[in-house]
């Protein structure tokens, strides 16, 4: 291994010499410092493969400097995809004039904004991290992360190390909880390096300088492979810890008042990030998931389990799949997801690659006994506090009411009442092109898709239920989507990993707040929630049927319907996402969650502190759409109840106002 190294070594200087670099010139010095004092991005490739990119005029600067005599592999990471880095690999020829380049910036930024600050980070050597047994058992422990922030008296900015001390000591990896050790006394920059700014000349220009050394937990000591896992996790938690020290010291020493850390991060994203934004929606775009899942012959079947008298399994009938789910998959496995540098972005994007993946395996699976494994994986299973739920409601909430046998909508007035919605909200944003379409190869219910709203050409709707339904199809999942469309990232539009249940959840919301979420609909959303259980405990259709007729009391084509749409395909757990997201709905609001960033696309309930990154980062975008019910009267009433504690099992609403007349 030292041979080989040494090896690399020797080509490594050669290579520098054969190319001739030339030191850091002060006129890219002079350029860089002037393009920061007009708040413009700076972008420079330094000798050997060093980069400094500065997003606009910030008062701090990470640096990673890469040590010639060691292995260090995957320290360099955490510096990349803040907004203001300089990364120097190589040998000390190559990194020649970056001390004057950093020193210049230091003195231009600080002279702008009252102070600056430089946090340099590298990694502790490979034999410091414990390699530690269970006293009992023998068997191997995990390291702890660990870190040691080093500043020197007596000038140091103390809130900022305090800060970046609580920050870090969130970080948990590994189900390992973070340690830090705060030293005032060692040199504050990478050992075997030299420092970056004098002690003297920092305190002239007003310039602080932090050293983090990083325990490499994230890499083999002997082979030097990265973990990517342990890497990823702990990317982003520096790299969250840094942005609140960087607040910190923002507010503390400088002119500069941000709104919040996030709004420290990247704002201009390098073009790799948009290339794989469009690569990973190119992908969604060429199936559409639940349609696809859609029996053509759901009505057939029913005619079929009634002569049989209920008791022969049915047999479904699926369109066409439209594209190779391998084909697809070897296309979706080759968008370089890896290489995105902002951990915030890097973990959206990786988590939709890996969902994707997942339902490609679901769409190849239909009609199979495999499909069951794969929708578990996608939509997840019934936890025990979600059925018990569902029990409860079945228990307590009445029945079917004579009020609900009333008129009903056909599927091509239904079309027109959506229409009707939909004009309104195209003319508030001229990008709302949706349609609603009545489907001859639907034999009923409602679907949005691809941007559309499909209707079942033999639906029939209670007319008390009309508004709901428009607004759960229209008001959520059509304004979700198009609000997410005019986002720059596309995948809010096709929606991010898992989320289907804060999406359905909201939909049901809305349901509620339009006074349209009556007792049979609840009860509908439980009963949907013990057929994906009876399904994974290994039930059949006929028995599903059977526990929901004799035990729950539904009325045999509505307990089909809930049979069919859990067993289609091979067994599909989705449908257990909407009493489970309405839940977590009422959880988050009572908690003082705010309806508005769930608005901005398709999301999931652990990307709202993501989409609030991203909109002080300004790579996100106010949406351009806001369902019409939450400035309702009566809405804006029912969602102060729900704040002030309402429980599932008393949202079943009074007679509703319409609000789209």
């Amino acid at each position: 291994m030292d041979t080989m190294f040494r090896m690399v070594k020797r080509s490594r200087k050669q290579a520098v010499q054969a190319q001739g670099f030339e030191q850091i010139s002060s006129e890219m010095i002079d350029d860089v410092c002037a393009r920061l004092l007009e708040n413009k991005p700076v972008r420079r490739t330094l000798p050997g493969g060093g980069r400094l990119n500065i997003d606009r005029l910030l008062p701090f600067l990470c640096v990673y400097r890469h040590n010639p005599q060691r292995h260090d592999e995957g320290t360099h990471y955490f510096v990349h995809g803040e907004a203001s880095y300089l990364s120097a690999p190589g040998d000390a020829p190559v990194r020649k004039g970056m001390k004057t380049l950093i020193q210049r910036v230091a003195r231009a930024v600080a002279g702008e904004l009252g102070s600056f600050l430089i946090l340099e980070i590298w990694s502790s050597p490979d034999e410091d991290v414990p390699h530690a047994s269970h006293a009992g058992t023998g068997e191997l422990e995990l390291p702890h992360p660990a870190f040691r922030v080093i500043t020197r008296i007596p000038h140091r900015p103390e809130g900022t190390v305090a800060t970046l001390d609580a920050a870090l000591r969130r970080i948990t990896v590994q189900r390992h909880d973070a340690m830090v050790e705060i030293n005032l006394h060692s040199r504050n920059h990478s050992p075997g390096m030299t420092q970056l700014i004098s002690a003297a000349e920092a305190e002239r220009i007003n310039c602080h300088v932090l050293g983090l050394e990083i325990r490499p937990i994230y890499r083999d000591p002997r082979s030097g492979d990265v973990f990517p896992d342990v890497l990823r996790v702990l990317r982003r938690g520096v790299g969250r810890a840094l942005k609140r020290a960087f607040f910190a010291f923002s507010l503390n020493r400088t002119s500069v008042r941000p709104r919040h850390f996030f709004a420290l991060g990247q704002k201009r994203l390098p073009t790799l990030v948009w290339q794989v934004d469009r690569e990973l929606t190119g992908v969604s775009s060429q199936f559409k998931f639940l349609l696809q899942l859609t029996p053509i012959n759901a009505e057939r079947s029913w005619q079929q389990f009634v002569a049989s008298d209920y008791s022969r399994e049915p047999v479904f009938q699926y369109r066409p799949l439209n594209c190779d789910p391998l084909l697809l998959k070897r296309r979706l496995l080759r968008i370089p997801t890896e290489r995105i540098e902002d951990p915030t972005l890097a973990h959206l994007m990786r988590q939709t690659q890996d969902e994707l993946d997942r339902q490609l395996n679901m769409l190849a699976d239909i009609g199979t006994k495999r499909l069951l494994p794969g929708s578990l994986q996608v939509f997840g299973g019934v936890e025990s506090s979600l059925l018990a739920a569902a029990r409860k409601i079945l228990a307590e909430v009445p029945g079917r009411t004579s009020e609900e046998n009333r008129e009903k909508v056909g599927a091509r007035q239904f079309a027109r009442r959506a229409a009707k919605e939909i004009r309104y909200y195209r003319s508030r944003f001229d990008g709302f092109t949706a349609q609603s379409l009545v489907r001859e190869d639907m034999y009923s219910g409602l679907l949005t898709t691809g941007g559309n709203l499909l209707i079942g050409r033999e639906t029939a709707i209670p007319e008390r239920r009309v508004d709901a339904l428009l607004q759960h199809e229209v008001g959520t999942h059509l304004v979700t989507y198009y609000n997410g469309k005019s986002q720059p990232l596309g995948l809010l539009r096709v929606g991010l990993a898992n989320y289907d249940g804060l999406q359905e959840g909201l939909a049901v919301l809305s349901e509620f707040l339009v006074g349209g979420l009556s007792a049979a609909r609840l009860r509908l959303l439980a009963a949907r929630v013990v057929a994906v259980h009876e399904l994974v405990a290994g039930a059949r259709l006929s028995d599903t049927y059977k526990r929901l007729t004799e035990t729950y009391g539904f009325e045999p084509r509505t307990a089909y319907t809930v049979a069919l749409r859990v067993h289609r395909g091979g067994g599909v757990t989705k449908d257990a996402v909407y009493l489970r997201g309405l839940i977590e709905m009422l959880e988050y609001l009572k908690s003082g969650g705010e309806l508005e960033p769930l608005l901005v696309g398709k999301l999931a309930v652990e990307h709202i502190p993501v989409v609030r990154e991203l909109l002080l980062r300004n790579i996100l975008r106010p949406p351009p759409l806001r369902p019409r019910y939450l400035d309702h009267p009566e809405a804006i009433v029912r969602l102060a109840r729900i704040r002030s504690g309402l429980t599932v099992t008393q949202l079943v609403s009074s007679t509703p106002p319409d609000i789209t007349r």
